[in-house]
Order: structure tokens, then sequence, then C-alpha cells
């Protein structure tokens, strides 16, 4: 079979495999460490397809190692990770390929490029996996995903350096999305923020997983997007994932760091926000009605 007749039968094998996959990622037995210093040891973690799930811990519970695993840029020690089914573990970047070209990943900060403009690097992705698409469909493309993530077409243009963090943080999400991925990664998307840029982001990302139906892994300190956007959470202590769940069900544990943190001021705060959300969208008449 020739090569390009190949790559389109992986293509079409993943795409199915993609369509009967109720979990999107499953991880088992994940063992991680630098050194003598493990960070995981026989972690497991399912991401249900079509959620956001939120992953939480304290400082240096490998969080980021977690999703570097899970892409490929961290090599664990032990266990096993599959996305849509796919096995990623051992297996080289050319038998990857087909299922890495469904995944976008934001990093913190947002990791633009900067000696390229929003709308080139947004076209990074697309020259690297599509290097047969022309100039004119690769700048529309740009385009659309630069609207898309909420950003002025004028910022198309401008460097880095010419964004503020927010406007940053949306170029890198537009980099992410486009080759219209089927999974979302998101680390620590809404860090360095100030509260409404914050809450916007939030916003904006719940509305394009709804809109796009996306997956979406998002590693987040910020209390105030899990309680408003996050549809389950994964806490990451011990060198574990310690529970999955709703933040009901998590606040009905007695782990000390899991209390610690969803019932101090901060998580108290968050959630008493979250009520007054619900009590004013209970007391907002529906649209048209007198």
């Amino acid at each position: 079979m020739a090569p390009e007749a190949e790559k389109a039968a992986e293509e079409q094998r993943v795409e199915e495999s993609i369509a009967r996959s109720e979990v999107a990622i499953s991880v088992r037995g994940l063992k991680n460490g630098f050194g003598e210093q493990l960070v995981h040891d026989g972690l497991d973690l399912d991401v249900r397809r079509g959620e956001i799930l939120g992953v939480v811990g304290g400082s240096g519970t490998g969080k980021s190692v977690l999703m570097r695993s899970i892409i490929g840029l961290q090599t664990p020690l032990e266990g096993e990770i599959h996305v849509f089914g796919e096995s990623m573990i051992g297996r080289l970047d050319d038998e990857a390929l087909a299922i890495r070209k469904r995944w976008g990943v934001l990093f913190q900060g947002g990791a633009l490029f900067s000696t390229l403009t929003v709308a080139e690097n947004v076209e990074v992705p697309i020259r690297e996996y599509y290097p047969n698409i022309g100039p004119k469909l690769r700048d529309e493309i740009a385009a659309y995903k630069i609207r898309l993530t909420g950003l002025p077409e004028e910022a198309g243009p401008k460097y880095p350096s010419e964004l503020s963090g927010g406007m940053k943080k949306r170029a890198g999400l537009a980099r992410a999305l486009a080759l219209d991925p089927d999974l979302l990664f998101l680390d620590e998307p809404t860090a360095g923020l100030d509260p409404i840029g914050a809450a916007a982001f939030d916003d904006q990302t719940r509305k394009l997983q709804q809109t796009l139906g996306l997956t979406v892994f998002l590693i987040t300190h910020d209390l105030d997007t899990l309680y408003s956007i996050c549809d389950r959470v994964a806490v990451l202590a011990d060198k574990k994932v310690i529970a999955v769940g709703t933040i009901d069900e998590l606040l009905a544990l007695d782990h000390p760091w899991i209390q610690e943190y969803f019932n101090g001021p901060r998580g108290r705060a968050a959630t008493a926000a979250v009520k007054r959300e619900k009590d004013k969208a209970a007391q907002t008449p529906p649209e048209g009605r007198q």
C-alpha cells in the first residue's frame, strides 16, 4: 500500500476508534520519577469523553508531568496510557501521528513563538501536519480560529509582545484549536489573569467545549474555574489520583488536603459565588417572558 493510502487508512481507523470511545483518556499504573524522586507511583485516571475534567493538587504533585506523559513529552517509568483507545506508550512519533493530530495543547503562559505573529503562531500546527494546504486557506483558517477564541481580527498581525496577558492566552488557545481537535489540554489557563479576565476565559472555554464537543483536561489552582466549568475534578496527592468526582462528592470525603482546599476561605468564597450566580439565574425570567 502506498504511503498516502496507508496514512489515510490509519486516520480512518483512528476516526472510528474515537467514535466508539466513551473514555477519552485512560491512565493505568503510571510511574514517573526524576532520579530517586518519585512523582507518580501507580497513578490511575479516566477522563470521560465530552467532559471538562479539572486536575488539582499541591505543588510538586505532578499535574503538569501527568499531562506531559499523556501527550508524549515525558516518558513514564511504568504504566499504560490510552487516548481514545489508542496506546501512547512505546510508539514512534510516526505511528502515533494520527492520534496526536486530534488534540490541542495550551501550555502555561501561552508558549507563543515570539518572532511570529498571532496568525503565524496559529498556522504552525497546520504547516506541520498539513503542508499541502496553501497560504490563502491557511490564512483563512487562522483568522477563523482567532475570532473563535474571542480575539479581534486585528490581533492576527500582532506579535506576542504587543498583547496583554489575556490576549496571549487566547492566542495560545487559538493555536491549540487550529486542527479542530477532539481533546484539549489546558495547563493553568487562567494563571496571571485578573478575576474578570479569568472569568471571561472560563466562559469562553465552556462555550467552546459545548459548541465543538471537546473533551477538556484542565490543570488549575483556580477554585472559581473548578466551580464554574468543571464537570468533575481529579485530586493528585500521595503520588496518585486519590479522588475523582464532582465538587460535592469530593467535599464528602475526609482527606485532609481535600477538606483544606475546598473548605478553606477561598473555597467557601467560591461556593458562595456559585450560589449567588445560581440564585440570580433562577430569578431571571426566561427571554421574552413578560
